[in-house]
């Protein structure tokens, strides 16, 4: 049997992240093809993370900087070989080539980091966004660990975009898999509470993701106290993972502004409520929050960040807007005009449908895999870049563990 081996940032999380989420949908994709999965990560498991074992998934625990993980995967001998997040190739990639030199090399980017870094940046900077704040160091190591693997999975077109026009990464070692979701059946659209059944607003997001943090204060600060004073009835739900005194000192219900914490149905959350508002200020790759909307027919108020990627060139299931004033003025027209909002509850399923249809994207990564693992030493040959980085800067990174697994050797010993 065909073995893939995930090294994992975290234990997967759905009910937290979408990143969680996105996990999943790829472990499913590896299992409808066969694959024995074994998921590794050195993190330790939170309550929220998914019983791997119940969907015949082998858990092991890794060491950072450990000759440990050496004997494992040797013994393993994966076919392929999955990094959650570049920072996992960093610790582990070395690893893999010298013990499993033929084993696939996959890198799930899950967003771009250097670009949601480089945004956070400019927002602290209160400066506008440009390619100086994209040229980080973040850039530097997220690209060089996609030039080591043999295929980068992308979320979000608009990413690809920049890597090959900013950064002139061949596109070759990209390959879009975005969500890849079920869809919406109209049998279950006709289920969904109407109009008239829903009231107030909500928002979700895990708080250890700052993007998300930074847009309840901008809610708090900014949008809500123009929202409330023009919908009077109206609450602000705000719902997510890991929401530390910070977040909740914020909780106000005085204004109607309530922090909810940790979803435990996010389908009935937004199933309640009539818009879920989502103005991130920074941030990159797809935003779950939308697609869990979008399912339970719940239309959107949006950012251009928040909807970067989402769309395509299809209409948004409600509106996209950075301006507070126009954006206020059109929440107010969503929650309060019901032929507008049905209008907008199916443009959502339609996006749905059509923009991440789960047969497809298992498909095009399935054929992908197969593609390049035919031709895989030709694939190798012609990313120079990929060689000769592997080459010279993952020689820092080994002897650097090697001298930190030396180091916690003796410091055990005294």
């Amino acid at each position: 049997m065909k073995h893939v081996l995930i090294i994992g940032f975290v234990w997967p999380e759905p009910k937290s992240s979408a990143a969680g989420s996105r996990m999943l949908q790829l472990i499913n994709t590896f299992q409808l093809q066969n694959y024995y999965i074994t998921f590794s990560s050195p993190s330790s498991k939170s309550n929220q993370a998914s019983d791997l074992k119940s969907l015949d998934i082998e858990e092991q625990v890794i060491a950072l900087n450990d000759s440990s993980f050496d004997d494992f995967i040797t013994k393993l001998q994966p076919d392929i070989v999955i990094f959650d997040r570049f920072m996992m190739e960093e610790q582990f990639g070395w690893r893999v080539t010298a013990c499993c030199p033929n084993a696939l090399k996959i890198l799930d980017t899950e967003d771009l980091h250097a670009l949601r870094k480089g945004r956070q940046q400019a927002y602290k900077d209160q400066a506008e966004f440009n390619d100086t704040y994209l040229f980080n160091d973040v850039a530097k190591r997220e690209i060089a660990s996609i030039y080591r693997c043999d295929i980068s999975l992308m979320i979000s077109e608009v990413e690809i975009e920049l890597l090959t026009q900013k950064f002139n990464v061949p596109s070759n070692l990209l390959l879009y898999v975005p969500f890849m979701l079920d869809g919406s059946l109209e049998a279950h659209q006709n289920k969904l509470p109407a109009f008239n059944e829903r009231q107030h607003i909500v928002t979700i997001g895990n708080f250890l993701h700052e993007p998300n943090y930074q847009s309840v204060l901008y809610l708090k600060q900014t949008l809500w106290p123009l929202i409330k004073a023009q919908l009077p009835n109206a609450e602000l739900h705000i719902y997510g993972a890991y929401a530390s005194q910070k977040v909740t000192q914020l909780h106000q219900p005085k204004d109607r502004f309530f922090i909810k914490g940790f979803a435990e149905d996010v389908n009935a959350v937004m199933q309640q409520a009539k818009i879920c508002i989502a103005p991130l200020v920074f941030g990159a790759g797809l935003k779950g929050k939308l697609v869990d909307a979008m399912a339970n027919g719940t239309p959107c108020a949006m950012s251009s960040i928040a909807a970067e990627g989402m769309f395509g060139a299809m209409i948004p299931n409600g509106f996209i807007e950075d301006d507070p004033d126009i954006f206020v003025k059109n929440i107010v027209d969503l929650y309060q005009n019901e032929a507008y909002w049905n209008e907008k509850q199916q443009l959502g399923y339609q996006v749905l449908n059509l923009r991440f249809n789960k047969l497809y994207f298992q498909q095009q990564f399935t054929d992908r895999i197969k593609a390049v693992t035919s031709t895989l030493a030709a694939h190798r040959l012609y990313n120079f870049t990929g060689s000769m980085l592997q080459h010279h800067s993952m020689q820092s990174t080994k002897f650097m563990s090697r001298w930190i697994e030396e180091k916690n050797k003796h410091i055990s010993n005294i």
